[in-house]
């Protein structure tokens, strides 16, 4: 297990750079085919060697090498599905979007438990099959994404219903979110990506987080087996996946209410958790006396509250991230998918390794207390990222302040707010301050002021935004992200990227 989640790790960061390579439903679709047919070779494997054939007993290579590869398959799913979901979705309602769409892994986990457990308490029925049937799942799902699953709204033939649907849902007209990046256009480095700002904190608190959702999905059942059955211990640790469903969702949808501020409301969240993390470390067997129905509630509640933040963090906040103005792509926002997911399934990794030797040396409590920990350091590590949004305007709600100046040239000042950048250039009488998301110019928050005609192109490239007397022009950037505004005089210009 510790090998699978290593490999994982390692394969979320080249799984971000695949998207120069493939389209994104390719690149589910080669997740799927590689998971399930290493899945099914593993199975294969097991059953010919308790059939007793020539197979070498004491070997451990072709087992290993499968379960590696599974590892590397599962983590193309991050980035590129991610990928897809921004191309449909803008920014509104993102938070409970994306938060709803994670659903998908818990209640994935679910199935599988259930599916196991059927299997494994029938006798006549062969225990490989609980292998075999994922397995083949995924490759009939990988088959349906690569024909069928459109990257991008203009890639179908959607009806007007369902594009007024989706516009009402997210606040576009189904128009590119991220846009597509050209043959000749270079992508952000590796390097460029982490220098973003707070893609390293974001990243450092996601694998603290996710070390604590390791401990508990992996070594759950074990330490319910203390007091239960292995059934019942399988089944009661189910609540906890079933916790994580609602804490995506509401985290979401919480932080969408408070104009996009996504780390207070997960501070908020792990916070909450710590309680209840130290409540399990004194009580969390029936033989230290917490009662079976408080357990299950605590488990439910503790999975609501961490799989609240993980969720987020891996789907509306690496959104919000690519929307800074590097991000001038698709490519782009799967590489800061994956140095998300890849650095924190490395750290929880690592964590993970911790686990046995800590409860050997000082048992299950002080496992608990470990956890605790992470939750304290993982919060502190966003507290940059929260003062910034206690400080600042909301995200996700436009607002446009007009400032009368005498003292100014012009007959006034027009702003948005909504991901401004930190340049702005003045021409004459005229100030103007351009609103940006991912290099090009969000035309439904757009502010240009006092001029007579104002023309925003819906498919041309440019590198400059020009303005001459009352004459406005503005052309969509892609990368790298220049605006710069000509006046009678001088030319200002300045480059993001």
């Amino acid at each position: 297990t510790l090998c699978l989640c290593f490999f994982y790790a390692g394969g979320s960061f080249f799984s971000g750079s695949l998207g120069s390579l493939y389209k994104s439903p390719t690149i589910v679709a080669i997740g799927l085919f590689g998971s399930g047919l290493s899945v099914m070779m593993l199975a294969i494997f097991i059953w010919m060697h308790i059939s007793g054939s020539n197979l070498n007993p004491k070997s451990v290579i072709v087992p290993l090498t499968l379960w590696l590869i599974h590892g590397l398959m599962q983590s193309t799913g991050g980035p590129a599905n991610t990928s897809i979901m921004s191309n449909w979705f803008g920014s509104k309602n993102r938070g409970y979007i994306f938060g709803t769409w994670t659903c998908h892994q818990y209640v994935g986990n679910i199935f599988a438990a259930l599916l196991a457990g059927l299997i494994l308490s029938n006798s006549r029925v062969p225990w490989t099959l609980a292998l075999v049937i994922p397995a083949v799942a995924n490759i009939i799902w990988g088959f349906v994404c690569l024909f069928f699953l459109p990257e991008r709204p203009e890639d179908m033939s959607a009806s007007s219903d369902a594009r007024a649907f989706v516009t009402e849902l997210s606040g576009t007209a189904t128009a590119n979110m991220i846009p597509a990046a050209s043959d000749d256009e270079p992508s952000i480095t590796f390097r460029e990506a982490i220098c973003i700002p707070n893609v390293i904190g974001y990243s450092l608190a996601f694998g603290l987080f996710k070390f604590i959702n390791y401990t508990i999905f992996f070594w759950l059942p074990f330490f319910l087996a203390q007091s239960f059955n292995p059934h019942t211990s399988n089944l009661i640790s189910i609540l906890y996946d079933i916790g994580m469903i609602p804490g995506g969702i509401l985290v979401g949808t919480i932080s969408d209410i408070y104009g996009g501020r996504r780390a207070c409301v997960i501070a908020t969240f792990t916070i909450t958790l710590l309680p209840f993390l130290l409540l399990f470390a004194e009580f969390g067997t029936l033989t230290t006396g917490m009662p079976t129905v408080s357990l299950m509630m605590l488990l439910g509640f503790m999975g609501c509250l961490i799989g609240g933040p993980i969720n987020i963090i891996t789907s509306a906040v690496a959104v919000d991230l690519s929307e800074h103005s590097r991000i001038c792509g698709r490519t782009d926002l799967m590489t800061v998918t994956g140095i998300i997911n890849g650095l924190g399934a490395v750290i929880a990794s690592l964590g993970l390794a911790c686990v046995g030797p800590v409860q050997q040396a000082y048992g299950w409590k002080y496992v608990w207390y470990l956890l605790a920990v992470c939750i304290v350091v993982g919060t502190l590590l966003l507290s940059p990222i929260i003062m910034k949004e206690i400080t600042r305007p909301s995200l996700l709600s436009p607002q446009v302040v007009h400032n009368n100046d005498p003292n100014q040239s012009g007959s006034g000042i027009s702003q948005t707010t909504d991901h401004q950048p930190p340049n702005s250039y003045q021409n004459g009488s005229n100030h103007v301050y351009g609103n940006y998301r991912n290099g090009y110019h969000d035309k439904d928050s757009s502010s240009i002021l006092n001029g007579n005609r104002n023309e925003v192109p819906s498919n041309g490239y440019s590198s400059t935004s020009t303005t001459n007397g009352d004459n406005i022009q503005l052309s969509i950037i892609e990368k790298p992200c220049y605006n710069t505004i000509k006046s009678n005089s001088s030319v200002f210009s300045e480059s993001e990227a």
